[in-house]
């Protein structure tokens, strides 16, 4: 059973559709995780090869995940019985354990409601969509790519950690930015302080992070 909202898909900046529905774990509804960070994962299809890697690369990084309070979700429109054999292979055959809920959307409700998949999509050929959400519900980050394509599970976890750093205030981070790097000032937008920094390079204050 899925329950998600009709509205139009989330954008960066707006509320995350909650849902309801069965997962690997048990009932469960996207508000059971307020007040964490939440990486919503979905993928095409149980029992393929770059989906079957992705989920071995979560697994296996899900204490980091663990570590930042973040609760890992997967989702596809395979049924849950798919879902519970193909995880079972996976620790079967490739000795990893899947700790973390993955959801059944067989009706392509929350996938829609994501736009994961377009309203009129008769498949998931096109799902492997990863969405970053906030303690609050808010969307932070998106990504997307094709059925072609693996996701890096290290970029994912990057992002994570510079939009915790960022969601703290008043500093910007760099291309590539990790824990304990430097950090950017966000650049003045007047005549006067530009004037007075009296550096061609007023706009690129970086600096040693404190935090």
């Amino acid at each position: 059973m899925q329950d998600a909202s009709p509205s139009l898909p989330p954008q960066l900046g707006s509320k995350a559709p909650n849902f309801r529905a069965r997962t690997t774990q048990g009932m469960m509804t996207l508000g059971d995780y307020r007040g964490r960070w939440i990486v919503l994962f979905s993928h095409p299809a149980d029992f393929t090869p770059v989906c079957t890697s992705e989920f071995v690369a979560f697994a296996q990084a899900q204490g980091d995940f663990d570590a930042l309070g973040c609760q890992l979700l997967g989702l596809s429109v395979d049924s849950l019985p798919s879902h519970l054999a193909w995880l079972d292979a996976i620790r079967r055959e490739l000795k990893v354990t899947i700790g973390f809920p993955v959801i059944e959307d067989p009706s392509m409700t929350i996938a829609c409601a994501y736009g994961m998949l377009d309203q009129t999509a008769e498949n998931s050929s096109t799902v492997r969509s990863t969405f970053i959400i906030d303690p609050d519900g808010i969307v932070q980050a998106i990504l997307t790519y094709p059925l072609s394509v693996g996701r890096s599970v290290s970029e994912i976890l990057r992002t994570l950690k510079a939009l915790q750093r960022t969601a703290k205030g008043g500093v910007l981070t760099p291309e590539g930015w990790q824990p304990g790097q430097a950090i950017f000032d966000p650049a003045s937008l007047t005549t006067e302080s530009v004037s007075e920094q009296n550096s061609p390079l007023w706009f690129y204050r970086l600096r040693e992070d404190e935090a």
